[in-house]
């Protein structure tokens, strides 16, 4: 794993993989069951989350979906000010929200207004020409993104994996000259890359891990499950586990996702087996034939 973050001045620590749950606060979500509106039910959601095993729940109230349109900033802005009104009120004080947006003054208005820990930004700050000073100003928590383009538009890569690697390692650094200390890293399943280059990033998630950053998953109920099984994110919960634990295996610190139940018991299993590994290695305790 890879060390802690500092969230408002309290250690989150790495040793064992964290569940991050979507509390998407939209009409249009890709995934009808995840969009939330009415506060008992908003509440009741991310309390339910919390309990099922989420260390992070990410608000986001601008759909990035295939071949969305995105709302107003200032329609975003209302959204998420009434949600995480409801939030603040509802939640514990000592819960870690992250805030899923791409643009600047959301993130500025959000952070001095809510309680909120964490800035997810899908377009890796390339979206909004002041996001990189927002984040550089506040040097809180944020999360990487690697995207080209909306959410399924396609890209042209002169060598895929290598390219990902050095455009996040370029802006890592950029992160990090600017002050801001605790980065994690998302590869961006689905945001300008194919089907087959979304399974080349996941079995390749070691490559990701050599940037020295917690890396987050965020695969749950995506097309790069459905278009290889043929069904919608409504029946995608099966592929999601799956998925997950091979990004568990592979090095995942974080899996973003819907469902945080059947996350929660992928890392626990993905534990287990870990555990058994490292029995079966020593000599003292393996029969080797």
């Amino acid at each position: 794993m890879s060390g802690t973050i500092n969230v408002k001045g309290k250690l989150l620590a790495f040793d064992k993989p964290l569940v991050m749950g979507i509390l998407n606060i939209t009409p249009d979500s890709f995934y009808a069951a995840s969009r939330k509106g009415a506060a008992d039910d908003l509440i009741a959601t991310a309390q339910g989350m919390l309990d099922a095993g989420a260390s992070i729940l990410d608000v986001g109230a601008c759909s990035t979906r295939p071949a969305g349109e995105p709302v107003s900033e200032e329609e975003e802005l209302r959204r998420l000010h009434a949600a995480l009104d409801i939030l603040d009120a509802g939640l514990p004080a000592d819960s870690v929200i992250s805030i899923d947006t791409y643009r600047s003054r959301v993130v500025e208005e959000c952070f001095s207004k809510h309680n909120v820990s964490i800035i997810n930004d899908v377009s890796g700050f390339e979206w909004d020409a002041a996001m990189f000073s927002t984040v550089a100003s506040l040097n809180v928590p944020y999360i990487l993104t690697h995207s080209v383009g909306w959410a399924g538009d396609a890209a042209d890569y002169t060598d895929f994996l290598p390219d990902v690697i050095r455009t996040l390692s370029h802006k890592v650094w950029q992160l990090h000259q600017a002050g801001v200390k605790d980065v994690i890293i998302d590869p961006g399943f689905g945001f300008g890359k194919s089907v087959e280059q979304n399974y080349q990033m996941l079995v390749s998630l070691p490559l990701f891990k050599q940037l020295g950053l917690p890396v987050l998953a965020g695969m749950s109920r995506k097309s790069m499950i459905t278009k290889v099984l043929g069904n919608t994110p409504a029946d995608a919960l099966a592929g999601t586990v799956a998925l997950n634990m091979v990004a568990l295996q592979n090095g995942a610190d974080i899996l973003r996702v819907h469902d945080v139940k059947e996350a929660a018991e992928v890392v626990e299993l993905y534990a287990m087996l870990k555990e058994a590994g490292a029995a079966v290695g020593k000599k003292d305790n393996a029969y080797i034939y």
